[in-house]
């Protein structure tokens, strides 16, 4: 299957690498790809420039959003969440509809500094803005709640725990959790939370999440529903 990742980050990267290690062929949607490949400096994470990654992954492609939308018959969201409307405008909702849309983003707003704060929240989400913006995308929230190597190796999390979705299209989040199967996650350990309004919770977990990364001094956990 072809898939569009937008977004280059560390998220991007680990899930198309993913992608890509399952045999799927993958496009990586930026905004200015000469740019992104041009870069030598390491991002605001101290991770690698995109350049060194791609190298190790000569088989993804690098385009433009809108040229990664056309080619992907499934698009992932991994930018950050308030760059994802114009994200997914530049992509346009022509190329859009139809297509399952897996968002992973989160809405975090670091403009009063850290921790960071969540715009949209409570009576709104992420999620529920892209679906309102592209209503022929077929939108599923999911894998928002955990660190992104946990996203694609769930055993990096020792026993059992849980992975969520949240969409309209019953169909669509069928599609989305034999992707998650295929990435290693048990059946039992996915949760259909109801309907897109539901991405509202699982984004609200963010605060709670980026505060047990600081008290536990480390990434590697997840949230378990008992009785899930």
């Amino acid at each position: 299957m072809r898939y569009a990742v937008l977004g280059t980050g560390v998220v991007g990267r680990t899930i198309a690498a993913k992608l890509a290690s399952l045999g799927h062929e993958v496009a990586v949607g930026t905004r200015d790809p000469k740019a992104t490949l041009a870069r030598t400096e390491p991002d605001g994470m101290g991770n690698p420039p995109f350049s060194v990654w791609h190298g190790e992954h000569p088989g993804v492609r690098v385009e433009a959003f809108a040229d990664a939308g056309a080619f992907g018959e499934a698009v992932v969201n991994t930018t950050a969440g308030l760059a994802s409307l114009d994200a997914l405008g530049a992509v346009g909702a022509q190329a859009l509809d139809g297509k399952v849309l897996i968002d992973i983003a989160n809405p975090l707003d670091f403009s009063r500094g850290m921790p960071p704060s969540l715009d949209p929240v409570n009576t709104d989400s992420l999620g529920e803005r892209i679906q309102r913006a592209f209503p022929g995308a077929r939108v599923v929230k999911t894998l928002n709640t955990m660190n992104t190597q946990v996203m694609v190796d769930p055993s990096r999390v020792p026993g059992a725990h849980n992975v969520f979705l949240s969409g309209d299209d019953e169909d669509a989040k069928k599609a989305v959790a034999a992707l998650l199967v295929s990435f290693g996650w048990p059946r039992s350990s996915i949760v259909d939370l109801g309907d897109i309004t539901s991405a509202r919770g699982v984004e609200m977990m963010l605060p709670v999440w980026l505060r047990l990364m600081a008290a536990l001094g480390h990434t590697d956990f997840n949230f378990h529903i008992q009785g899930a």
